[in-house]
């Protein structure tokens, strides 16, 4: 008589408690806690590929329990945490805390958790005589880029098996997400020329031209609010422009040489990726850099593209949208207002959702927690999923 299977939940939880102990901010390297599940993964004989980044600082990791072929289910994780840097944390944020029925630790909901819960299943995917593929994709950089998976996508259908949908984990309450907002992210700068404050006929005021730049995509903002959400899905129910960093000049006598502001776009499926930065482009070339050059030439204005992550589209009726409906137990799909990976998926013709123990709403903030019982339900979640790739 085969051993009673392991205590799923003590498992996962102990699997956290690896995961979270490593400082995987997007700006530091993954690649410790890419070998942990190495060696995890290799002592169980599961196979996998490990996918470098092109500085070799980071790596995704593809692993396959089950047979290896085509229209198999991808369970996808981000390895990569925000920083930590002036949050005020109770106790130490790389080190799991349990009070209660909650698990406090940088990454414990967004993303470890359900990563932890994905591996603790391991196991039991590999008794479960799978007649399709299960695998596990750990990327980094969803924080900052959501480029972590791409490398792995283009090679589906090629050296590794082309799945048949994606499932990412992000904290949704184990609801089915079918939708989320694009996200892209600007850089403006403004060259000026500098002058006496006395005498401003004699330079061109960088300051002055960034504030009415940003106080048009504030105008926007109004317009965007008007135009709502045709969908009645989202929260807030429209897109969204935010300005998020400002600075410039060297004194206050002097007109400013430079000033540069940091802003994004969230758009609403749809809506083209671009909307917010064709507006701005325009504005600055028919009101605010005429007005910045009025008195010398010397002066210009640049936007540069840093991130642009798609939106995930709703596909009524997707293979990725019926499997997790039946496994979550719902009919419901929602929508969320955060991006992910999932749109790099879909973009690629892949069917996804979203669907991952926690809620969002811990996401981000010190102490950051997931909920026991939120494990459970990832663990029953993955349970229900290999039963269903053994039929």
């Amino acid at each position: 008589m085969q051993a009673a299977p392991p205590d799923r939940l003590a498992k996962a939880v102990a699997l956290l408690e690896h995961l979270i102990a490593f400082d995987t901010e997007s700006s530091k390297t993954n690649l410790p806690l890419i070998a942990f599940v190495e060696t995890y993964l290799r002592d169980l004989g599961v196979p996998f590929m490990v996918v470098p980044n092109d500085k070799g600082d980071k790596a995704a990791l593809f692993a396959t329990i089950g047979p290896m072929v085509d229209d198999g289910i991808v369970l996808s994780g981000h390895t990569d945490v925000v920083p930590v840097e002036g949050q005020e944390w109770t106790t130490d944020p790389f080190q799991l805390r349990r009070d209660k029925d909650r698990l406090y630790g940088r990454g414990s909901v967004d993303m470890k958790g359900f990563a932890a819960v994905a591996l603790a299943m391991a196991p039991a995917f590999q008794q479960a005589a799978l007649k399709r593929p299960i695998h596990i994709l750990l990327s980094y950089d969803e924080e900052t880029t959501c480029l972590g998976p791409v490398e792995t996508i283009a090679r589906f259908g090629k050296d590794l098996p082309r799945p048949r949908a994606v499932i990412v984990g992000e904290p949704t309450l184990m609801q089915v997400a079918d939708s989320h907002k694009s996200i892209s992210t600007y850089d403006t700068r403004v060259h000026g020329f500098e002058a006496h404050s006395a005498k401003p006929a004699l330079g061109a005021h960088a300051i002055a031209a960034a504030a009415d730049l940003v106080s048009e995509l504030s105008r926007l903002q109004d317009k965007l609010e008007v135009m709502g959400d045709p969908s009645g899905r989202f929260d807030p129910p429209y897109a969204t422009v935010h300005v998020g960093k400002i600075q410039g000049g060297t004194a206050r006598n002097i007109l400013a040489k430079e000033c540069t502001f940091l802003w994004e776009f969230r758009g609403l499926p749809g809506m083209p990726a671009n909307f917010a930065l064709q507006h701005l482009r325009d504005y600055a070339t028919r009101v605010a850099l005429p007005k910045l050059r009025r008195f010398t030439m010397n002066a210009s204005i640049e936007t540069d593209v840093e991130v642009d992550i798609p939106c995930l589209t709703a596909e009524a009726g997707s293979v990725a949208e019926t499997l997790a409906l039946k496994l979550s137990q719902s009919n419901n799909t929602i929508a969320v207002p955060y991006a992910t990976e999932g749109g790099r998926f879909q973009t690629a013709g892949i069917p996804t959702v979203v669907c991952g123990p926690g809620s969002i709403d811990q996401a981000h903030q010190p102490d950051e927690y997931i909920e026991v019982k939120e494990v459970e339900a990832g663990l029953k979640f993955m349970e229900r999923l290999a039963e269903e790739m053994s039929v």
